[in-house]
């Protein structure tokens, strides 16, 4: 019997080892078809992509931060406009927005959820406000029916970052509902640690407008209307290669599989730290456990006691957006968003991947019911 003396906070070798000649062959099939950009098998993906969120059109673009400021300049949102967002999920939104040329309007979450607080929207609206972005953020999806609620009456588009949600769904009017088909455009990261992830950088967006895709289409190449007729400035290159959509390919068959690894480990946790003075994530069934979040009052502490045991971890994320230096400029101070800068004080992710083993969990488990004299 092996003793286990660590456990990684990700093994995405383990992925490539379970793929075997199925990977390799999609590689191999795009090395020898001399289309490396652009092709036949990023038209394949985005039409899969788009079926398995169900949206009407899927936009392959170069990265999840890509989508995001795609997304803006497909909605012609600018300077001098604003876009209300959460400052919970690192830089990449108010990135974006920056990168649009408008100014993000932070509003604080749900501490229960970790998600934008849809009752905190309609104050944060002014006639400046061009755009709502909320961000699924850790494999659970926002109240998408509360937040286009309030859209739908200001005449908002809702500009949907579900970089960490692939799969993951919620009930609304007795409907299932995927993210990525939840608003008037979806941002989707395939970093290599996403659910679903590339083997580089990649993303893509979904939406069931046809003129806003073909503006998408557009503006991730330069902004031409037809090769070398640029119709319409502010275009960049930002394309999808297809090494990346081949591998996404293979990966997106097994996608429900590995959600559904995902929510079995996250059932793991909960018996295992049951009992613990952590806050657990909920158990819900639309979670897409992207990650596996615990809160804890002493968080550094038991972050410094994993890390001895050999226990991969990590915090996401320690600094919100509000505080961070480059945007001290839009005035916020400590204080302003007290449930977002309490998560940021106390959250911490455990390993959860799909191959991780129940060894390796309970191993885990056992390292945080030491922290606490379990």
């Amino acid at each position: 019997m092996t003793t286990i003396t660590q456990v990684p906070f990700g093994d995405l070798a383990r992925q490539a080892a379970e793929l075997g000649g199925a990977l390799t062959d999609a590689l191999a099939r795009v090395a020898a078809g001399g289309w490396y950009v652009l092709g036949a098998e990023v038209r394949a993906f985005e039409e899969e992509w788009a079926d398995y969120c169900g949206a009407a059109h899927a936009v392959g673009v170069a990265s999840g931060a890509e989508a995001l400021y795609l997304a803006l300049a497909a909605l012609d949102v600018g300077p001098g406009d604003e876009v209300v967002t959460v400052a919970n999920a690192c830089i990449y939104q108010a990135a974006a927005v920056m990168q649009a040329g408008a100014r993000p309007v932070f509003v604080d979450i749900d501490p229960a959820t970790h998600n934008l607080d849809p009752a905190l929207l309609e104050p944060a609206i002014t006639p400046r406000t061009r755009a709502i972005m909320p961000v699924h953020l850790y494999g659970r999806m926002a109240d998408t029916g509360a937040i286009h609620t309030v859209a739908a009456r200001h005449g908002l588009p809702v500009v949907e970052d579900a970089a960490q949600a692939h799969g993951a769904w919620r009930e609304e009017g007795g409907a299932r509902l995927r993210a990525g088909s939840a608003a008037r455009v979806a941002c989707f990261s395939f970093y290599p640690s996403k659910n679903l992830g590339a083997l580089g950088d990649a993303g893509a967006l979904t939406t069931d407008d046809p003129a806003l895709a073909e503006r998408l289409r557009r503006l991730r190449m330069y902004g031409w209307s037809e090769k070398y007729v640029t119709g319409e400035p502010g275009g960049r290159n930002s394309r999808l290669d297809e090494i990346q959509a081949a591998a996404l390919r293979v990966k997106l068959r097994q996608l429900d599989a590995w959600n559904a690894a995902r929510r079995e480990r996250a059932a793991w946790y909960r018996e295992l730290l049951a009992g613990l003075p952590l806050a657990l994530p909920p158990d819900e069934p639309g979670h897409a456990y992207h990650l596996f979040t615990v809160a804890c009052d002493d968080r550094n502490a038991l972050r410094g006691h994993l890390r001895a045991a050999g226990v991969g971890c990590d915090v996401h994320y320690p600094l919100p957006a509000h505080l961070q230096p480059a945007y001290a400029f839009l005035g916020h101070r400590p204080g302003d968003l007290p449930h977002t800068e309490a998560a940021a004080a106390r959250l911490l992710s455990l390993p959860l991947f799909p191959e991780l083993t129940r060894d390796e969990a309970e191993y885990v488990a056992g390292s945080v019911r030491g922290f606490f004299g379990g």
